[in-house]
């Protein structure tokens, strides 16, 4: 049972860019891949709406979750947040098998 938290971060003058490349390019994204538990740590950009980044942050567990919220990366993921002034917003999945039934609209 998988945990999938999206995050939209939103922004100003391309703030939630630069806060995205900002992780990427100091390392912080790669160590939080690399913690226990972690699926998947990924930004899109909206088409719809520029100044939004999304991060999709998929969890093995509610335990590898509290594991990386008690992790030093949460500091620095506040602290790049407060200097580029995002705000957030939030939406949990917990993860379940696709049914048969929605095989046929899947190309795969």
């Amino acid at each position: 049972m998988a945990i999938t938290v999206n995050i939209r971060y939103t922004g100003a003058n391309g703030s939630a860019v630069a806060f995205a490349n900002e992780m990427m390019k100091g390392g912080t994204v790669a160590k939080i891949r690399a913690e226990e538990g972690n699926l998947r740590y990924e930004y899109y950009q909206s088409l719809d709406f520029p100044e939004t980044i999304l991060l999709i942050d998929c969890w093995k567990d509610q335990a590898s979750i509290d594991a990386h919220h008690a992790s030093p990366m949460m500091q620095t993921i506040s602290e790049l947040r407060e200097k580029y002034n995002l705000h957030m917003t939030v939406e949990r999945y917990v993860s379940a098998e696709t049914p048969e039934s929605d095989d046929r609209f899947i190309r795969r």
